[in-house]
């Protein structure tokens, strides 16, 4: 049986992706900071050695970040992204060099002119986060092209599912429309909605993750829709599912500071690969609103 270990398991993409790999017939090996089956750190050298040379994984799929990308989580981010990408590769280098191995991007680490993002547009360092992504991919490059291990690199467009936080703006909506039905709140501000992204289901994201990892012809590719949505269509539509008119307790101004006006993907590479989205924004609603309700 082949082996898979994911390190940062505990998020929406470890968990998609251990259904998937699962399914597959493929032996899990979950490692975490937090509850897992192996609990650990990615930036303990020590750590991510002896357990790459203890099950000598076919694949490896490093998800672990803290997701933020204020300038306070500059060392949390360095630990987990860039001293932990360097971590694995050498330890796969050492004592796994035929491993497949993938590393999480972000669409935040290009420059972003309001257009489609694609695998050529340039990098830009606009945070401490986008900087230690763009650092990792210099150093799977490096491991690429010096020790030709099959080093994949999947630039991760928004995604969510019901296994998202409250911390995050789609699942925050749903809690703030669930407490308006409730008459717990009753307005609410939300900054400037007409901001626009993607609005993708994680499930499947990880679907393009496993499709990219099973060809050797692309290894970076940028996984989105390509398909944006502003952030009034998506409280409009979980509004809407509580049977509520947003427009009567939401109010929208411009005192925040956002990074973007507007980010989509160019998937045109991944799409190639063979791999489409099959949730669309309403059902990706549907399905996060539905688990709401029954877990609240």
């Amino acid at each position: 049986m082949k082996k898979a270990i994911i390190f940062g398991s505990n998020g929406q993409d470890g968990f998609y992706l251990t259904q998937l790999l699962r399914l597959n017939n493929i032996e899990v090996i979950c490692v975490s900071r937090n509850s897992s089956s192996i609990i650990g750190d990615v930036k303990n050298f020590e750590f991510v050695k002896n357990l790459i040379k203890k099950f000598v994984p076919d694949y490896v799929f490093h998800f672990a970040a803290k997701s933020s990308t204020n300038h306070d989580s500059l060392f949390d981010n360095h630990n987990s992204i860039s001293l932990g990408t360097l971590n694995i590769l050498e330890s796969i280098r050492l004592f796994a060099p035929g491993s497949k191995v993938f590393l999480s991007g972000s669409a935040l680490q290009f420059k972003n002119e309001g257009i489609p993002i694609n695998e050529n547009t340039p990098f830009e360092s606009r945070s401490a986060y986008s900087a230690e992504r763009i650092y990792s991919v210099y150093l799977a490059r490096y491991y690429r092209e010096k020790f030709n291990i099959k080093i994949y690199i999947g630039y991760l467009f928004n995604h969510d599912s019901p296994h998202r936080s409250e911390l995050h703006f789609n699942q925050k909506i749903i809690k703030i429309a669930s407490q308006i039905k409730a008459e717990k709140l009753k307005n609410v501000d939300l900054g400037n909605l007409n901001i626009k992204k993607e609005f993708n289901f994680a499930g499947d994201i990880v679907n393009a993750i496993w499709i990219l990892l099973n060809q050797d012809i692309e290894f970076e590719v940028v996984i989105g829709s390509g398909i944006s949505h502003s952030l009034a269509d998506w409280v409009n539509i979980c509004f809407q599912k509580f049977n509520l008119n947003f427009e009567k307790h939401v109010l929208s101004s411009s005192n925040y500071d956002y990074e973007y006006d507007v980010l989509v993907s160019n998937p045109k590479k991944i799409y190639s690969l063979g791999w489409l989205p099959l949730l669309n924004i309403r059902q990706l609603a549907e399905l996060m609103v539905e688990n709401y309700i029954k877990n609240e």
